[in-house]
């Protein structure tokens, strides 16, 4: 059993020391990408009747005027101390900004990532189980819509539907404007619109791998063995057939932990949630360099280390991948 979970844990350190030439790749993407697109942080500051004096007065300031591969790799190094500079625009330092905003990401993605993985796999094993009824045709079809659907536009739609005709849920926001400590609840009553628009098109993606997994076990002959040897049918799919599909459905999810951090600016932007999604976005047209830098870094680590984390748990799950 030692040696079982030594061999894990060697395979957990194998991925984490992976994802540090990744940051480094995305560090010096974003960095590139930002300081050769067109505009400069003076320029956005001082505004279109900024004197050119005034400009590179405030561009030595900020240390725009150096080489772009001396401000890297004093910005690299600065990160490296924990130190990810100042926010331009707001004055602040950038790491307590992005932590706190990236917790209520996170949030939002949590709520939405268990939407489209408890409902995604439920869904995909109903079909499968169903094969050519009415129920398997209708998931494929809600499927297919669900993943078609732009998450800024179903967002529209459930305000419209659940906020405005109905009023059973909130429109926008994390809590009431007039609350001053809002509780569990009230946060979760907030969340689930957003959640759900976020969870959609993740869901379509889980029920469709789900039901294609699910029926590729269920034509295996240790399920007719099991069948004939009187197993019963929940034990079956929830022991046997679910369990070894899993190995496929466990890399979706991992795969859709990227397109929740990537789509959830659009759900925070139409639903008012205050993350780091809708911090990105200010950032970048604001041309807020260090800001945006810092957000984008901290976004690529959890996406990293979550995805390493999925790659250890599929491992888990089926050991020959060790090998």
């Amino acid at each position: 059993m030692a040696l079982r979970l030594g061999r894990k844990s060697r395979f957990f350190v194998h991925r984490m020391a992976l994802t540090v030439p990744v940051l480094f790749g995305v560090s010096l993407v974003v960095f590139a990408m930002l300081h050769l697109t067109p505009g400069d942080p003076a320029s956005a500051m001082l505004g279109p009747r900024a004197t050119p004096e005034a400009l590179e007065r405030l561009r030595a300031a900020l240390g725009l005027d150096r080489p772009l591969p001396v401000q890297y790799v004093t910005w690299l190094g600065n990160i490296l101390q924990g130190d990810f500079g100042q926010s331009i625009q707001r004055g602040e330092p950038v790491l307590p900004e992005v932590i706190d905003r990236l917790g209520n990401s996170l949030i939002l993605a949590v709520a939405a990532f268990v939407f489209a993985a408890l409902g995604g796999i439920a869904i995909g094993v109903a079909a499968a189980l169903r094969r050519g009824t009415a129920l398997d045709r209708g998931v494929m079809l809600l499927s297919s819509l669900g993943i078609s659907t732009p998450p800024f536009w179903l967002g529209i739609v459930l305000i419209v539907v659940f906020s405005i005709w109905l009023g059973l849920f909130p429109s926008g926001g994390m809590a009431p404007i007039t609350a001053t400590d809002p509780g569990p609840l009230t946060l979760a009553w907030h969340v689930v619109l957003p959640a759900v628009t976020l969870g959609a098109a993740p869901l379509a993606v889980i029920a469709r791998m789900t039901r294609s997994s699910m029926l590729e076990e269920l034509g295996q002959e240790y399920v007719v063995a099991a069948r004939a040897k009187g197993i019963s049918a929940r034990r079956i799919v929830v022991n046997h057939a679910l369990r070894n599909a899993f190995s496929s459905i466990l890399t979706v999810l991992g795969l859709q932990i990227g397109f929740l951090l990537a789509a959830g600016v659009l759900a925070e932007i139409v639903f008012s949630w205050p993350g780091l999604g809708s911090l990105m976005l200010d950032a970048i047209l604001t041309r807020d360099f260090p800001l945006t830098q810092g957000a984008v870094l901290v976004v690529a680590a959890v996406y990293v280390v979550a995805n390493a984390v999925v790659d250890t748990l599929y491992a888990v799950n089926d050991p020959r991948v060790r090998l």
